[in-house]
């Protein structure tokens, strides 16, 4: 079928720049997370100024980051519906084992992904409510003070983690907050070569959280799982002996089934 064949069978209401919007979207997949702007050109037949203007106006609305030269998705298209959180598998297929791991250590777990300096919530099975403010899918905190954040964070390129060290507002959420970006930048450091995160009572006073990180095929780090518990259960030392092992076991079932048949990179 022809262009014009095509265009004369749509509907007087069809929305041409609106497809073609979402053409540019389409073309980033778990085989092409990122891509230059030929590269979006060539996929979806636009010219290069056309897709230019699309991929920026993306990039402003929060929807896709770019280091200048490379494009790619940000979470925040997670906002577009919930057909793409479908599709992304990822909620569904760490559902059960979040809920089984909940059931061995008694204590709640969550899921997230990172979005600019916030993680963003996308998976949840609670036990008892042990923080002052509700947690559901959809919430954020800032990634510094959360054991989830700084195991996204760890993640990131060396070049993406001092952009977000030279610009992220690092306030004092509790006293022992960490807020000097030297600090931060050795604790995502020890994090990425221990391949866990522990953060004692940074993000509220009485609780103590332990992630671990969700990997993609190629390696990438595209989520963290985190078990949290108050204070008065032990020390950190505690907290990491018993909740540690079975965190780490949860989070490599996870990645076992998302290669079995999830796509995880989207």
């Amino acid at each position: 079928m022809t262009e014009a064949t095509d265009t004369a069978s749509r509907s007087p209401e069809f929305v041409q720049s609106l497809e073609r919007g979402l053409a540019v979207i389409r073309a980033f997949d778990a085989v092409h997370p990122q891509l230059t702007l030929s590269e979006v050109a060539r996929a979806t037949g636009l010219t290069r100024a056309a897709a230019r203007r699309f991929l920026l106006t993306l990039v402003e609305l929060g929807y896709m980051r770019t280091d200048g030269r490379l494009f790619s998705l940000r979470p925040r298209i997670l906002e577009l519906g919930y057909a793409y959180l479908s599709s992304l598998s990822l909620p569904e297929v760490a559902q059960p084992h979040m809920e089984a791991l909940v059931g061995q250590v008694h204590e709640s777990c969550s899921m997230s992904v990172l979005d600019g300096d916030e993680v963003v919530y996308v998976a949840r099975v609670p036990t008892k409510r042990i923080m002052a403010v509700a947690i559901s899918v959809g919430t954020r905190f800032p990634a510094y003070a959360t054991s989830m954040g700084r195991v996204l964070l760890a993640g990131q390129s060396a070049q993406w983690l001092t952009g977000y060290l030279d610009t992220a507002q690092l306030r004092p959420l509790t006293r022992r907050t960490i807020t000097d970006p030297v600090k931060l930048r050795a604790a995502l450091t020890r994090i990425a070569s221990q391949g866990f995160a522990l953060v004692d009572q940074e993000l509220e006073e009485g609780l103590r959280s332990l992630a671990a990180p969700i990997h993609a095929e190629d390696g990438s780090v595209i989520a963290a799982l985190n078990v949290s518990a108050h204070a008065s259960r032990g020390s950190s030392e505690v907290i990491r002996k018993e909740l540690l092992p079975p965190l780490l076991a949860t989070a490599r079932r996870i990645e076992e089934d998302l290669r079995g048949g999830g796509q995880p990179a989207r």
